[in-house]
Order: C-alpha cells, then structure tokens, then sequence
C-alpha cells in the first residue's frame, strides 16, 4: 500500500491516506507517484496539494504524520520542532544544542537551562 500526505496552504500535513498500489501503476506495471496523485485528486473532489511519503521512511527521510511540514527544498517531511533551541540535521530530525547522554537512563530536556534532567523511575 501506498501513503500520501495531504498537504495545507503551508506545506502543513493535514491528513495521511492509503492508495492501494495498483492505483500508482502506469502503463508498463511502473509506480508512479503523479497517478497516485492524479487518483487522490478525483478520489478528494479536486484536492490538489498531495506528496507520497514512505512508511518505513524509505524516501523523503520521515514518514508524515499530521502537523508535519513539507519541505520541497529538502523534499523531506519535517516534523514539529520540539524546542526552540533545537536545530535540523541532515537527516531531518531535530538535534538538541547538547546530546543527551548516552548512560542508559532516562532524560528529559530542560529548554531553559539548555540541558538534559535525569527523569526519576
């Protein structure tokens, strides 16, 4: 099955969709992304904003969720920064300012301080 992301005026990922696969197949048995497009399109009554997005995040780095964002520079799907301070890597995830340690225990990020909090379990 196939999963395209219907996008907002921004690039904002409103909904997810299943296309079954038969539906992105051209003439020669290819997939092709615009058919899945162009079935979407009459499926939505002439909604046209739509981009595939891979499950196992195969292609466009993220699999979209809903509040995710386009970027067709990137052609990744971002998701919602989580801090201010926060910055975007190559592989469209969002990194802290310091890395969280790597000691086997449970933290959560403090913005204010910039730093990890040893969560208590």
């Amino acid at each position: 099955m196939a999963h395209f992301a219907k996008l907002d005026e921004n690039n904002v990922v409103l909904e997810v969709h299943v296309v079954h696969n038969n539906e992105l197949l051209d003439e020669n048995g290819i997939e092709q992304e615009q058919k899945g497009i162009d079935f979407l399109i009459n499926w939505s009554n002439g909604y046209l904003a739509w981009k595939q997005t891979s499950y196992n995040g195969s292609f466009r780095k993220n699999y979209a969720g809903i509040g995710y964002t386009y970027d067709p520079q990137y052609d990744a799907f971002i998701p919602p920064k989580p801090f201010p301070s926060w910055t975007l890597n190559v592989d469209a995830q969002w990194e802290p300012p310091v890395a969280m340690p790597t000691d086997g225990q449970m933290y959560t990020w403090d913005e204010e301080n910039s730093n990890w909090i040893l969560t208590n379990t």
